[in-house]
C-alpha cells in the first residue's frame, strides 16, 4: 500500500522528531513550575454536577495554599478544576490532546501546551505534578490513576500523594482490588496505601499538606 503524500503517522522515522519536539517544548514551559497538583475527571461533567463544584473548590484552595493546577484542558472536571484556579489567582495549566474527536480547550486555561502523543503528555503529568487528584471519570481518568500508582509501586517515582475523590464512585473498584486482586497476591496489602480515597476539598488540600510536611 502506497503511502499518502504527507501522511506523517505512516512515517516511522520522522516521528521521533516530533516525538522530541513535544518532550523539549513541554520541558521548556514547564520548567518553572515547581509546586503543581495536577486534577483529573470526567469530561462529561457539567457545572451543576456535584464533583464540578468540588473541583473547583478545590482547585481554588490548593492555589491558596501555594499550588498551580494542571488538568488536561478539556471540559468538565478539568475545567472546573482551571475554573478555580484562575478565580483564585493561581496558574492555571492545560495538557491538551488532539485527538479526531478534537478537544477544544476551556477558557480558563491561561497556560496550554497541546499533544499529539498521549505518552509526552503523561510524561509531564508524572514530571511536574507534587498531587495527582482524580475525581469520577472514565477510561482516561483511570489509565492516568492506574500508571501514577504503577510508577509508586514500581518506585520509578517517589512516593506523592495520590487521591481518589468520591467514595461512593470509587468503592466498587476498591472492594474488587481488596476482594479480587489482593486475595489472588496480585498486588500486596501495602498497595492499597499508595493512595487516599477522599470527598471534600477541605480533605484533599490536608492531606497534601500533611504529606508535605
Amino acid at each position: 500500500m502506497a503511502l499518502l503524500k504527507g501522511d506523517f503517522t505512516k512515517e516511522d522515522p520522522w516521528r521521533i522528531f516530533r516525538i522530541m519536539s513535544e518532550f523539549v517544548d513541554g520541558f521548556e514551559e514547564l520548567s518553572n513550575v515547581k509546586e503543581a497538583v495536577s486534577i483529573f475527571g470526567s469530561a462529561r461533567a457539567n457545572p451543576s454536577d456535584k464533583y464540578y463544584k468540588i473541583a473547583e473548590e478545590t482547585a481554588a484552595r490548593l492555589v491558596k495554599s501555594g499550588y498551580s493546577i494542571i488538568t488536561g484542558a478539556g471540559p468538565g472536571i478539568m475545567e472546573a478544576a482551571n475554573k478555580g484556579a484562575k478565580k483564585a489567582g493561581g496558574e492555571s495549566i492545560g495538557l491538551n490532546i488532539l485527538i479526531p474527536t478534537m478537544q477544544k480547550p476551556n477558557k480558563y486555561v491561561t497556560k496550554l501546551l497541546e499533544f499529539k502523543y498521549f505518552f509526552c503528555r503523561k510524561v509531564m503529568f508524572a514530571k511536574y505534578s507534587k498531587a495527582l487528584i482524580a475525581f469520577p471519570g472514565g477510561y482516561g481518568t483511570m489509565d492516568e490513576f492506574f500508571e501514577a500508582i504503577t510508577l509508586v509501586q514500581t518506585k520509578r517515582i517517589d512516593p506523592f500523594p495520590i487521591i481518589l475523590v468520591g467514595s461512593q464512585y470509587w468503592k466498587g473498584l476498591i472492594n474488587w482490588m481488596e476482594g479480587t486482586m489482593l486475595p489472588h497476591a496480585m498486588i500486596h496489602r501495602s498497595d492499597l496505601k499508595i493512595f487516599s480515597v477522599t470527598d471534600t476539598p477541605q480533605e484533599i488540600v490536608s492531606i497534601i499538606n500533611k504529606f508535605y510536611k
